[in-house]
């Protein structure tokens, strides 16, 4: 009982704090003395401190989970009226990772061992039920993995009845029993996933019924009500959707597209209202994608949309309580909220005049007449604040943050900017300055992994915010083929990996030249996975724009991502190589002498401006044979490389130490090559 006081009184300093949330401005005098020495690496690259919290059904309580240095991640519950608080899940070896609320007496949760890299168990993290209280802890679901899994104590009633592979939803269910929808995987003889099926399961005493499943299903999706409603599935390079009807059970087909390359039918489903009411994200004949709602019985989309973001994809989810849909909130340059609902557009106005100068995000209870609005507050250079709206008395309790070690007064400030490619198209960006902002930067182009993906958004973050600390303007460009910029912009990155993709990064370095941010001969290039390929391509292409490079995790061989290698291949699905790969990347027959000309190692000679590369031993998503090829190509002719490879790591460095170390190494390379160790 010792060790359970202890994280008790420790969490308990750090959760509560009920003095006002806004921190007085530092005096000129201190600003400066703060500034003459950057704030230390480890602060930005350290675990964070607090990663999530939600409001119970009724919104009295909030669940939250909350670590320090030197103490595993644990799951407190808040009293919000009484401010007592209680450890109900922590653990000396073992890290709670995701919570949800099953009831208001109940929560489902899992665990984890952030001290294990990716070649552990890291993602086999079993399932577990515990009240608010601490009391009725039961394991639901057995943990795996080759390594073997963290014991979590002793409190357990019983041992686990279902399969390692039994997950969280991730969704708001009814929260009316003590019953909750998980996924459990459909493994197949060969040990890939065939299909994920759902679960109705009762976490006090573990009795489970199977949701009938359409078809190869992946996806999921519970309505306002908290009952399976929708289904996506995947087969043949075709995505399908399937609803179920509330009055027959039964399920049918509303729409059909390709899976890699969507099409006029296509659309993403985000959720329902209380009347039943499907809303959807799509294109609808537009560039850009839009709010609609789907008409059910009629199979097709209401023509009218009902939010329209200019220049963006609609990308957001519903904000609702049970029975009522609020509002939503949507991703354009950063995170904000349309409210339907006039009392949440109220309190969201009220809020906003508390936290001058933050994004200030709203989110509530699933029941109806709740005191508290949990409010997640950021900036772009304030890490993520979570505080409680008090909605009678108008007070504001702050309740933890990512990283309260970071000053906002140290940071920099960062923009979201358009420039124009070589050929006209708007390249969207992300301009990130040192504090004190300056002109004539040594610039650091940031590049997104992905490739098809939304990159960042404004909004504080570890990496842009410790490259600016350090003196350097960062420039993280949505190159053609990022998706939530519309489709033409998608689509323009098709079969264009190292050519006119590339030619967008470079035609930002030139912009930043342009605009005074930058100096011409102190530039860049950066970044993992994708971002990665593309800092090597950079050094390829534009030897006389970039001095340097630093490759982690990036793509060598783009004939490796279909092949694979004898000893490790790729995680990449089948499906991604046969239906995706092809009109996204290449096929690597009609298009050989493209992905060769494309594919840095068979350029390795031409890669002669100094380069740090690092790998993970463990990663399945571009194995460790990339990097080891391609240092043996360039090493032959380019002595200034650099080599890390972090054996325990999978794609990405999930360990704080491998982080810290990296972007120590990180620092000192660019500090010889652009920075102030530079040789003139």
């Amino acid at each position: 009982m010792k060790r359970r006081h202890q994280l008790v009184a420790g969490m308990a300093a750090m959760l509560l704090s009920f003095a006002s949330p806004c921190a007085p401005a530092l005096a000129a005098e201190a600003v400066a003395d703060a500034m003459a020495a950057p704030p230390p690496l480890e602060l930005f690259f350290a675990n964070p401190q607090f990663t999530r919290a939600a409001l119970s059904p009724g919104g009295r309580y909030l669940a939250a989970i909350s670590g320090a240095a030197g103490r595993r991640d644990a799951l407190a519950i808040v009293d919000l009226q009484s401010k007592a608080l209680n450890i109900v899940a922590g653990y000396g070896n073992a890290d709670v990772l995701a919570f949800e609320w099953v009831n208001d007496e109940r929560l489902l949760f899992n665990v984890s061992d952030k001290q294990i890299g990716a070649d552990g168990a890291y993602l086999v993290n079993g399932l577990y039920a515990v009240d608010r209280d601490g009391s009725d802890l039961r394991q639901l679901a057995a943990q795996g993995g080759s390594s073997g899994a963290p014991a979590v104590g002793s409190r357990l009633r019983t041992q686990a009845t279902l399969p390692w592979h039994t997950s969280m939803l991730g969704q708001r269910g009814a929260q009316d029993s003590d019953w909750v929808y998980v996924r459990a995987l459909d493994i197949g003889a060969a040990g890939t996933v065939q299909a994920v099926d759902l679960l109705h399961l009762n976490t006090r005493t573990g009795q489970t019924r199977k949701v009938a499943r359409p078809d190869a299903v992946y996806d999921w999706l519970l309505d306002n009500g908290g009952e399976p409603r929708l289904a996506t599935a995947s087969k043949d390079g075709v995505t399908s959707i399937h609803y179920r009807d509330p009055a027959s059970g039964q399920w049918r087909v509303i729409a059909s597209f390709d899976a890699y390359t969507g099409g006029p039918d296509a659309f993403t489903p985000l959720g329902f209202g209380s009347d039943g009411t499907l809303y959807v994200s799509k294109h609808n004949g537009s560039d850009t994608a839009s709010l609609y709602t789907f008409d059910l019985a009629a199979g097709k989309i209401n023509p009218k949309p009902l939010i329209v973001t200019d220049g963006y994809d609609f990308d957001g989810a519903l904000v609702s309580r049970r029975g009522k849909l609020l509002g939503f909130t949507l991703l354009t340059d950063a995170y904000s909220s349309v409210w339907f609902d006039t009392d949440m557009s109220a309190i969201q106005n009220k809020v906003d005049a508390l936290l001058p100068g933050t994004n200030n995000l709203l989110s509530v209870a699933a029941g109806n007449g709740a005191p508290w609005v949990l409010v997640r507050s950021y900036s772009d250079r304030q890490p993520s604040t979570w505080l409680a709206y008090h909605v009678a008395s108008g007070a504001l309790t702050r309740v933890g943050g990512a990283y309260p070690g970071i000053d906002p007064a140290r940071m920099g400030r960062q923009q979201p900017v358009r420039y124009k490619a070589r050929d006209g198209r708007e390249i969207p960006a992300l301009l990130t300055l040192p504090p004190g902002g300056g002109k004539g930067l040594p610039l650091v182009m940031l590049v997104h992994g992905g490739p098809y993906v939304r990159g960042s958004s404004w909004g504080w973050d570890d990496e842009s915010q410790f490259l600016a600390s350090r003196g350097y303007a960062v420039l993280e460009p949505a190159y053609r083929g990022s998706t939530g910029f519309g489709r033409a912009h998608f689509e323009a990155g098709w079969k264009q990996w190292g050519l006119a993709m590339q030619d967008d990064i470079a035609d930002g370095a030139r912009w930043a030249v342009s605009q005074g941010h930058a100096d011409p001969g102190r530039i860049c290039i950066m970044g993992a996975s994708y971002g990665g390929y593309a800092a090597l391509m950079g050094l390829v292409r534009d030897p006389d724009l970039y001095r340097c490079g630093v490759n982690w995790l990036g793509v060598a061989d783009i004939k490796l991502l279909y092949s694979g290698h004898w000893s490790f291949e790729s995680d990449l699905g089948l499906a991604w190589k046969k239906y995706g790969m092809p009109t996204l990347v290449g096929d690597p027959v009609k298009d050989a002498a493209q992905l060769a000309a494309t594919s840095p190692i068979e350029q390795a000679a031409r890669i002669t401006r100094p380069l740090l590369m690092a790998y993970g031993g463990a990663d399945e998503r571009v194995p460790l044979i990339h990097g080891t090829r391609l240092r043996e190509a360039v090493t032959r002719s380019n002595k200034a490389v650099e080599w890390v490879e972090y054996p325990r790591e999978g794609h990405g460095w999930s360990l704080p130490e491998t982080r810290v170390d990296f972007w120590r190494r990180v620092e000192k390379f660019l500090g010889r090559n652009i920075g102030k160790d530079m040789a003139r």
